[in-house]
């Protein structure tokens, strides 16, 4: 396996592998739709693989490259919000193994990699979001040395407008 910066090349590969993110964290209570997404999180892809913000982790990676190589993959930047703070905050959006690939520490080299990018960018914190019921995905961040810093609510009021199955 070889961690590398994801390219262009690789977008359509990353769509689905985000699709399929997405997808289980349906399971989790996330609002996203997944295949509705696509569109959208392809020009995500493309934007921050332009600014060197997403790394791979490629399978029997030899210099030949076919589509079924990407593992996983993390996206993440630095906060570029309007608000002057006492730390610079770098961000991770995604980061994402295929299902038969997980603990083999594929995604502990991704969140490292991504530190050290974020580290290197100027970033003195880094946070992520994760769902409040994927007790996996948050002993995962608690073994990596991630903590609470900000807890968000959330409470229905019943719109029938937000009940479309997933697309």
């Amino acid at each position: 396996m070889r961690l590398v910066a994801a390219d262009v090349s690789d977008l359509d590969v990353l769509s689905d592998l985000w699709v399929e993110l997405a997808h289980g964290q349906r399971a989790f209570g996330s609002h996203l739709f997944a295949d509705a997404n696509r569109a959208h999180i392809r020009a995500s892809l493309a934007h921050h693989i332009t600014f060197d913000g997403v790394l791979v982790v490629r399978d029997g990676y030899d210099g030949e490259r076919n589509d079924s190589d990407i593992v996983g993959f993390v996206t993440f930047e630095v906060e570029a919000g309007t608000y002057e703070e006492d730390v610079t905050r770098g961000i991770i959006s995604n980061l994402f193994v295929v299902p038969d690939r997980r603990d083999e520490g594929v995604g502990g080299r991704l969140l490292s990699a991504a530190e050290e990018r974020l580290r290197e960018a100027g970033a003195d914190v880094v946070g992520l979001e994760v769902m409040a019921d994927n007790e996996s995905a948050r002993k995962f961040y608690r073994r990596h040395g991630y903590g609470p810093h900000r807890i968000q609510l959330e409470k229905s009021i019943q719109n029938d407008t937000h009940s479309k199955e997933d697309q």
